[in-house]
């Protein structure tokens, strides 16, 4: 199982971003799936979470009504719909799928947001 993060790059503050993570190589649906950030010098901190039909979503207190978590199973992507960027959302993104115990994490997408 591999998952492909895309979608990073340079905005400046204010602006958007949509990462997608794209999920290949199974031939299963992922249940629980999240998206994580590292940035410079800190530890992985979970940024959004989705269950596998996506009728719950959790989202850390710094994304809240600024990112918006989602996912397509017939095209086995998730996504991160990212709005009113600041430059400490500056980070790699990382993509994680979750079955019955076992993790699967893509390499991450990196999103740097000027001020």
């Amino acid at each position: 199982v591999q998952l492909v993060e895309s979608g990073g790059g340079l905005v400046q503050g204010g602006g958007s971003l949509r990462l997608s993570c794209a999920v290949s190589g199974s031939t299963f649906i992922i249940n629980a799936m999240g998206w994580y950030r590292q940035a410079p010098g800190k530890q992985r901190e979970l940024v959004a979470a989705i269950t596998r039909d996506g009728d719950k979503t959790n989202y850390a207190d710094f994304v809240k009504g600024r990112f918006i978590i989602s996912r397509d199973n017939a095209k086995n992507t998730m996504y991160l719909q990212m709005n009113s960027l600041k430059p400490e959302d500056t980070a790699v993104y990382y993509c994680k799928g979750e079955n019955y115990g076992t993790e699967y994490w893509g390499k991450g997408t990196l999103v740097t947001v000027s001020s």
